[in-house]
């Protein structure tokens, strides 16, 4: 018998007897240790059926644009309106619908995405932070089964040559879908349909996501943009055969739009009046909705749970920018960085007059700096703080936006040109192709971040390019499906800077926030920084 197989029978074994008390308490441990082995998996997958799953629905859409974020937006609200703690989760690696959620419910938004990280990962974060509330919501992706049509099964995020496992091949064509995670946490979907340009074709719609996949529970249908009550009777008549509840009706709204530009929503920072328009959405959610069947569905086991341990107090301390400029960060990564032992000090590159006293290291997320280069140019002392710092040897990540901002200049969409930080010898030139999708991305050489030959998954979304390629690039890119090489990119020279277009999600790859952690300790023990 092999060793999986062995040592699933041992650990079943001592859960029937009692020698572990609680699957929930289990994974909270399993979730600290942030462990990607066998054991978490057999934890996770072979256990997971004997005790009692949580409750959560996921919102899933028939299609991009169906209005996904508004029905989960409104759910959201009028739970809270009813003061009830609720943990919101999303689908992929969307950095602006989270902080539309957490701006609702108060709590951080968690990221669910088997590529950025693993499966096993994706169940540990939802048990974990799912036990935290009463009510559990996740928002899906696109349409409910679009996802990557992949080579790759599974993968660990963080692989190299030192012996670690990658990735396996396999044969699905949703990897990463709505669907994908509905198997994976074995939750009740609710299908999102849009309904303003047709009536009695709701039911081949239907039909067609209920029996597409057996896996797939449908719990109920949401129809959204609806119109009349007459047209609202043709979708009920033309519903009623296959049995299907209908948990919700939201009719067409001309009070209730969300701005957006060229990379989705605009984010909250950015919105005076989003109070207003999340008053409204709790309004609609008292009324539109069969509370009387949801309920039940969104609630999770609310259990006692074990926090994360506290880590020794460390010197370091990490400067975070988070304005309306540079505001994409997984919290999972902001949440590794302290359990580490780091101290996240936010500020603002774009009203403070300084970088933070005492800071060991810095981290530029992506974000939107393009919108306000003219603001960012105009904060001289900052650009030039900045640049002094990592040219004296600060450790300095920079994703995307930040990868934007240590360049020379930003040249905007109306051809502007904008002084930045001036790290990078290349400016960063706006236009209007978009480049999207996950990638496969092998260290080309050590960096601040990784050791060469490793290899991490990551995600691209932007609209803009650099007027010069790095002569020692970070990365040499593929498509995360397929072998189509995407090119080199990434800034690792000075070596003290990660700066890198694709943005990365540590949640199976500890070793990466340890990694710049530990060149950060050097500074704080060589007692010269400022």
């Amino acid at each position: 018998m092999n060793r999986v197989s062995t040592n699933g029978l041992f650990v079943a074994f001592f859960f029937q007897i009692g020698i572990i008390s609680s699957y929930y308490s289990l994974l909270d441990k399993l979730f600290q240790l942030n462990s990607p082995n066998w054991l978490v998996f057999c934890f996770l997958i072979g256990i997971k059926t004997t005790f009692v799953s949580f409750m959560a629905l996921i919102i899933a859409g028939e299609r991009s644009g169906v209005g996904k974020t508004t029905v989960t937006l409104t759910l959201l609200a009028s739970l809270r309106r009813r003061d009830r703690l609720v943990q919101s989760f999303k689908v992929g690696p969307d950095y602006i619908d989270p902080m539309f959620h957490r701006h609702v419910t108060g709590r951080p938004c968690r990221n669910l995405d088997p590529v950025l990280t693993s499966e096993a990962y994706v169940q540990q974060c939802f048990a974990h932070h799912s036990q935290l509330s009463e009510y559990a919501l996740v928002e899906g992706v696109m349409g409910l089964f679009d996802g990557v049509s992949s080579l790759v099964n599974s993968h660990l995020s963080f692989a190299s040559d030192q012996g670690q496992m990658t990735k396996d091949k396999g044969q699905m064509t949703d990897f990463a879908s709505t669907a994908h995670i509905a198997r994976l946490l074995d939750l009740p979907v609710v299908l999102v349909i849009d309904c303003s340009r047709l009536s009695g074709s709701v039911a081949a719609i239907a039909h067609g996501y209920q029996s597409f996949d057996p896996r797939i529970k449908i719990a109920g249908v949401v129809l959204n943009r609806v119109g009349s009550d007459r047209h609202l009777s043709l979708l009920k008549d033309s519903l009623e055969p296959l049995q299907l509840t209908i948990l919700g009706v939201l009719r067409r709204q001309d009070n209730i739009t969300i701005p957006d530009r060229h990379l989705g929503l605009v984010p909250t920072a950015e919105l005076p009046e989003l109070n207003a328009l999340i008053d409204r959405l709790a309004d609609l959610g008292d009324t539109c909705f069969d509370w009387q069947r949801l309920l039940p569905l969104l609630k999770s086991e609310s259990l006692p749970h074990s926090s994360h341990p506290p880590h020794p107090s460390s010197a370091i301390r990490i400067a975070v920018a988070r304005d309306r400029a540079f505001n994409f960060y997984y919290q999972d990564n902001l949440d590794l960085l302290q359990q580490l032992g780091a101290e996240l000090v936010f500020w603002s590159p774009l009203e403070d007059a300084d970088i933070p006293k005492d800071v060991q290291g810095m981290y530029f997320g992506g974000g939107f700096p393009e919108v306000f280069a003219q603001q960012l140019a105009e904060n001289t002392s900052v650009r030039d703080a900045v640049k002094t710092a990592i040219l004296k040897g600060m450790p300095a990540i920079a994703e995307c936006g930040g990868l934007m901002y240590l360049c020379e200049q930003i040249i905007d969409f109306e051809g502007k040109s904008w002084s930045m930080a001036g790290v990078l010898p290349t400016s960063a030139v706006m236009g209007g192709r978009l480049t999207l999708g996950y990638r496969r991305a092998i260290a080309l050489q050590d960096n601040l971040l990784v050791k060469a030959n490793t290899t991490v998954y990551g995600h691209e979304f932007h609209r803009s390019h650099l007027t010069l390629t790095p002569t020692q690039p970070l990365f040499e890119t593929s498509r995360y499906d397929c072998d189509d090489n995407m090119g080199c990119e990434g800034w690792g020279l000075p070596a003290n800077v990660h700066a890198s277009y694709v943005h990365l999600h540590w949640g199976e790859s500890r070793e990466i926030p340890q990694q710049f952690l530990k060149e950060c300790l050097k500074v704080a023990s060589s007692g010269t920084w400022i």
